[in-house]
Formats: structure tokens, sequence, C-alpha cells
């Protein structure tokens, strides 16, 4: 392969069975191993924090360093260095109990051991390209995995970098970075890993899950889809407008969990204009030239947003264009939105049936909670929820009656910076989570153990044939307590 060729579906093989043969070569890595490779993903991201965040700001065209060092660089070392606090405590074994109990008493053991699945590969996205690269290795590694990385032909700049960063720590048998386009991508979730996290659009994930499926590899996705915020009629609506456009202008709205549509009741709707409105001035006094406020990726992915606010304006919408200076945005050297709002949207624009993943926001209004409650469940189940308010028994009936893949009271996103709460998807909007001890056991062998009695002693020899009273006659499902009862005590 030359310097400048992609990589073939054998350049990726080849380095997969390496990993592979290094891995049961070498064994479990020791704790100490673990460690020093988490340390050595904290140190490239410290040592090449301005590249990183130089070589963001070209991909996307516009975007702020400051962003950039919060939740690309500061948000991966957060999660690397926890891993590693807490590695020795999670590789230990976990016990469990015996059935029967007594079993126990005489000696008999339960356990899970946790064992490194092997090669883990890993796709990740442009909106958070570091962020999303190396969060999932702080599970990834803690658990003595290797690592092959697919990064998004997106973020060209960012993934080639990522590609030398992880060349000058690590050797191609820990981690490997193959940088190209679709057709790398495709051979690439094909490939026989241990495990394969993708993170991305649900459209890829089908695909991405059928290649899986072929050698039959696990798979963690993490995906997106229309995260709701409910507003109580009890809900603080300038801290609520506040937060809630504040998550949804962080890079622009590109962000899976990124508020997708508040529904608010009647009553209050022209109040969380007017805070919304307030909020974006706040935050942004200007947009155009505002190093703050984000660009849109590529350019279909900005003819997408603003092909989502001309259908909705088409089909009777009202579309409120926050723009606190009254910029014109017809001509701009990079792709920058102003936050919009969608004020009556109906079932049959875009913008309600697909992931906005811009900066634009729906607004629907309802009469009582229960409506709120119904829309959410007549559409497929969210990555997130997000419950505004302070009736505490009304939170409870929301959370209890709506599913969603994770949740956020009195604000929007934080959830996924616990680390110490897994973060994933359900149905549509994803499978399997990760984030501290959760992404260490995601890419772990939960090995089950028992060790039996060391002396066979009758209740034991009673299991075997000839059966005898213990066993004869106890057949039916209702017995089958008894059965072991009589069979052990």
């Amino acid at each position: 392969m030359t310097a400048s060729a992609e990589p073939t579906r054998e350049d990726m093989q080849r380095v997969l069975a390496r990993q592979k043969a290094a891995q049961l070569a070498d064994g479990p890595p020791s704790a100490e191993l673990r460690a020093a490779r988490l340390d050595r993903c904290i140190d490239l991201l410290i040592d090449h924090a301005e590249e990183i965040a130089d070589a963001i700001n070209d991909d996307f065209g516009s975007r702020s360093k400051a962003v950039t060092g919060l939740t690309d660089i500061a948000a991966s070392i957060g999660p690397l260095k926890h891993a590693k606090a807490n590695l020795r405590k999670w590789m230990a074994p976990e016990k469990r109990k015996t059935t029967p109990a007594i079993l126990g008493l005489f000696g008999a053991k339960a356990q899970l051991q946790f064992q490194p699945k092997g090669v883990v590969g890993v796709i990740s996205p442009w909106n958070f390209p570091v962020n999303l690269t190396f969060g999932p290795l702080a599970g990834i590694l803690a658990a003595g995995n290797r690592a092959m990385i697919k990064p998004s032909e997106f973020t060209p700049k960012t993934s080639e970098l990522m590609k030398t960063m992880f060349a000058k720590a690590f050797s191609e048998d820990e981690i490997a970075v193959f940088t190209g386009g679709p057709e790398v991508g495709r051979a690439f979730s094909g490939l026989a890993f241990d495990h394969l996290i993708y993170t991305g659009g649900t459209a890829v994930a089908r695909h991405v899950m059928r290649a899986a499926a072929d050698n039959l590899v696990p798979l963690t996705l993490e995906l997106g889809g229309k995260s709701p915020v409910i507003l109580s009629e009890g809900a603080d609506m300038g801290l609520a407008a506040a937060r809630i456009m504040a998550g949804k202008t962080l890079n622009a709205g590109q962000i899976c969990l990124a508020p997708d549509y508040v529904l608010t009741p009647e009553t209050k709707v022209g109040e969380f204009i007017e805070e919304a409105r307030q909020s974006v001035t706040r935050m942004f006094p200007t947009l155009r030239d505002n190093p703050d406020y984000t660009a849109i990726i590529a350019q279909n992915h900005y003819e997408r947003i603003t092909g989502y606010i001309d259908d909705a304006r088409a089909k009777g919408a009202q579309v409120v264009e926050l723009n606190p200076a009254g910029e014109d945005f017809s001509q701009q050297p990079y792709r920058k939105i102003p936050p919009t709002l969608i004020l009556n949207p109906t079932e049959d624009m875009a913008v309600m049936q697909e992931e906005i993943f811009g900066p634009v926001l729906p607004v629907k209004t309802y009469r009582n909670t229960q409506d709120a409650i119904d829309y959410v469940n007549s559409h497929e189940r969210p990555l997130a929820l997000y419950w505004f308010g302070t009736d505490e028994a009304e939170k409870d009936r929301v959370l209890t009656q709506t599913t969603s893949g994770g949740a956020t009271v009195n604000d929007v996103i934080f959830h996924v910076a616990q680390e110490e709460l897994p973060f994933g998807g359900v149905g549509p909007s994803g499978m399997g989570s990760y984030h501290g001890h959760d992404g260490f056991k995601e890419f772990s062998h939960r090995k089950s153990v028992y060790s039996q009695l060391k002396k066979d002693i009758g209740p034991l020899q009673r299991m075997r044939p000839p059966y005898g009273p213990a066993i004869a006659g106890y057949r039916s499902e209702e017995h089958t307590s008894e059965l072991q009862s009589r069979a052990y005590l």
C-alpha cells in the first residue's frame, strides 16, 4: 500500500490478524500495561491539543477552539483518567451467590471473571471526532483490548492527525488507524473483530449491522434520533430556554444528544420563544463571524438543514430566525445557519421526520402532560429525553411512561457527562452502552465460573444415576425448587 492510497480490505485484515495473534501470544495485559496505554492516550491529547483544535477548525471551516478544548480534549481526558483510577477494582472477579446458597457454605464458588474480548473495531463520527475516538478507548483499553480505528472522512485533517498521533505512541499491533472514504468504512465494518463500536446515523448503522452479522461480531451502536424536550407548566422558562438553546447551539446542534424538538404548554409558547431569543442574544450577539458559533460540517449537510427550513415554511410553519444582529447569511465564507425555531410544525414536514443535527428547533404545543407523553411514545424511542419542571410526580410520570436511552432533568445533554452512568440508546437510537465501569464491562467478556465442592458428598452423588427417591417423580416445573432442596439438603 502506498502512502497516498486508501487501505484495502486485505491491508486491514493483515493488521487484524497481527493484533489477534499478539493478543493471544501476550495474554491478558497487566493492570500496569493497561494504565500505561491509558496514560499514552492522555499524553497524546495534552501534547497535541493545539494541533487538534486547528485541525478540527479547518475541517469545520469555523469551530471554536474553546469548544474543541472542552468537548473533544477535556471530555476525552476525563474518561481516560477515570478508567485508569478504577481499572484494578474493575478487573477483580465479581462474586455471585451459589444456587442453592448452602453450597457456598461448603466451599463452592460462583463468580464472574472479566477477560479482554481481543480486538475492538471503532468507527468514529465527524461531529466530535477526537472525543468519540478516545472516549470509547477508555473502556476498550481498560478492559485489556487492542483497537483498530476508522475515523470519519468528513474530518480528513483531524483523522490524519489522529493517525499520526497514535503511530507515535502505539505499535500497529496495539492501535491502528485507517483513514479513507465510504469504501474503507464498508470494508472495515465487515472485518471479524471481537467487538465493534459504531457511532453515527441510524441509516448507516443498518449497513454496519448487516456487515457485522456475517462474522457474528458483537456490536455497540451509538446512534441518535429525535430527542424531545418536555416543558412543564411549572418550568422556569427563562432557565429552561437558556439551557435548551445552549445545548442546541453547542457545535451548531451537530450533536446526537441535541434537543430535537420542544413540547411546551399552549399557554407558555410565547414566553418560551421570547426567552429563547434573549438567551441566544446573550450567548451570541453576532453569529456570522463569531468564532464561538460553529459552522455546519459540509455543504451537503448545510443544504439538508436549510432544506428542512424551506420545507417547513412552504407547508405553513412559522419560521423564527434568532439572528441578534440581523446579519445576512446569504453569502458567507463558512456554512453557518442562525438558530431557527419552527413553530406549529406538522407531521408531514421533513423537520419532524428526520434527525435534524443542526441549529433548527421545532416547537410544538400540548394541552396536558398525557398528550406530551403520548406524542413521544408514538414515535421511535429517542437517545435522550429532557424534562423541565418542579412537579416531582409529573417528572416521575414522564420518566416512567416514556422510554429513551437516557434522560436529563432540568437541563439537556448533561447525563452523558456522568462517567458512572452508562451511555447508550434503545432500539433505533442504539444498542449497548459504555462509559465508566459500564464501558469496561461492555468491552469485556464476562465469563461465568463455578467451582464445585472438592468432596463428592452424598447430595452430589444422588444427582447421578441410578436415580433414587430424591429424583424420581419430580419432573414437573412446579416441583423444581423442591427437587433442588431434596437433592442438596
